[in-house]
């Protein structure tokens, strides 16, 4: 499969979460009552509602988008660019609607593909759900209903490295290692993102951190293809 894979049809994508509010507390009567029923699946015996309320972000019933990276390789003669360009900010609905006009009016064709790191677990449907939670329609890479699954759009490095075995996982982070990719140093990890958006404040931290996880994708997916890493001069930033 990998051997035909066109690399130019390929939208390497990487999304980063926070809870909806800053803490539990803020939270409406409704919304508390929620989430305690949510977590009492999650916590552990010394855990409460309010303890784990940082957890929330991962869950799209109970967080928000805050950044969608995305990059895509396009040829010119001789070179290659890896372009990478991210939607941002406080308002969620804007950040989706500003995705979902670019993949409307690009990405509609069926050979695109959608790539992330436990993007089938994690992104795709995180993206989907908050994009139908906010009155949105589904671009037609993530709206997937009543397709076949050789129909699915959606290409994940994860699965790739599982190679079947369902019960294991292994972090963008540890294969990057693994493969000695020259992916992009980090002062922060996913379990940072709530802390920096709500305590720091710092937006832009948040999406230098979801722009290196976007380019780290395309680095494994070119290692899985035996072709060579994509360097610092072919990576093009679009603001």
């Amino acid at each position: 499969m990998l051997d035909n894979l066109k690399l130019n049809k390929v939208i390497f994508i990487d999304i980063e979460t926070v809870s909806q509010q800053k803490e539990f507390s803020l939270l409406s009567i409704e919304w508390k009552s929620l989430w305690e029923r949510k977590s009492t699946y999650l916590a552990n015996e010394d855990e409460t509602p309010e303890s784990i309320y940082n957890r929330a972000g991962i869950y799209a019933e109970f967080g928000k988008v805050i950044c969608i990276s995305i990059g895509i390789f396009r040829d010119f003669g001789d070179h290659r660019v890896f372009r990478i360009k991210s939607f941002y900010g406080k308002n969620e609905k804007e950040v989706l609607g500003q995705f979902c006009d670019l993949f409307t009016k690009s990405f509609q064709s069926t050979d695109h593909l959608l790539c992330a790191h436990n993007g089938k677990e994690f992104d795709f449907p995180f993206l989907a759900r908050r994009i139908l939670v906010n009155g949105l329609k589904l671009p037609f890479t993530l709206d997937i209903a009543g397709r076949k699954p050789w129909e699915v759009q959606h290409l994940d490095t994860l699965q790739l490295w599982k190679f079947g075995d369902f019960k294991h996982y292994t972090s963008l982070k540890l294969l990057c290692e693994l493969f000695n990719i020259d992916s992009p140093k980090n002062d922060m990890d996913g379990s940072d993102v709530g802390r920096v958006f709500w305590e720091e404040d710092n937006l832009d931290k948040i999406v230098k951190y979801c722009r290196n996880d976007t380019l780290a994708v395309a680095q494994l997916l070119l290692v899985f293809k035996g072709l060579d890493q994509i360097k610092d001069s072919e990576v093009e930033i679009i603001d």
